[in-house]
């Protein structure tokens, strides 16, 4: 039953909620902006309203299937399995040729149903950056490092710490642009969206 639950994450989280809720006002993420799927571009090409609905759609697609693997008693490694399979169809969307999003919001939801008390932590450190720099990469770049930090802290399970140290290289990896930008001040600071 385990596998069953990983492909079942997996499929969940290759659900491209920005595109589906995009469409809907006939655009298209991947076609402006940024060109990601995520809540920050359609936020900007849409409208702070999709943006934010989008938000909550991809922290759901990491959320549930971690919260039903624990629910249905899999074991410690079952359950960070399912997480990072959520995530990873995020990322690499079967429906969308393997074309996702960077991943942030939805490991949100994973880490959001193994451990809900890092999450204040992780928001807070995330708000207090894109305050100062205006950088919502930044933010998601620095929260991502102290993931497994502060999971190690609150006792988490070693798989889940080892589950957050790949999702953490992952999002590292599908923000090198962010990267190469932030480093050479050209990076898109964040200045609201309309609604």
């Amino acid at each position: 039953m385990v596998a069953v639950y990983i492909l079942l994450s997996y499929l969940l989280g290759s659900i491209p909620v920005g595109v589906v809720l995009s469409k809907l006002k006939g655009q298209d993420p991947r076609k402006a902006g940024s060109g990601n799927i995520g809540a920050t571009n359609v936020m900007r090409t849409v409208g702070k309203g999709l943006g934010i609905l989008t938000l909550a759609g991809d922290i759901a697609k990491g959320f549930l299937p971690t919260w039903l693997a624990m629910h249905y008693n899999q074991p410690t490694i079952g359950v960070a399995a399912c997480g990072l399979a959520a995530f990873i169809g995020h990322v690499w969307p079967i429906y969308l040729g393997f074309k996702g999003g960077k991943g942030v919001a939805t490991a949100l939801g994973f880490f959001l149903a193994l451990k809900p008390a890092v999450i204040p932590l992780l928001l807070v450190a995330f708000v207090l950056v894109l305050v100062k720099w205006r950088y919502v990469s930044l933010g998601s770049l620095v929260s991502t490092v102290l993931t497994p930090i502060f999971l190690a802290l609150f006792g988490s399970p070693i798989e889940y710490i080892a589950a957050s140290l790949v999702v953490g290289l992952l999002i590292f990896y599908k923000h090198s642009d962010n990267i190469k930008r932030l480093l050479a001040g050209k990076e898109h600071k964040f200045h609201g969206a309309s609604a």
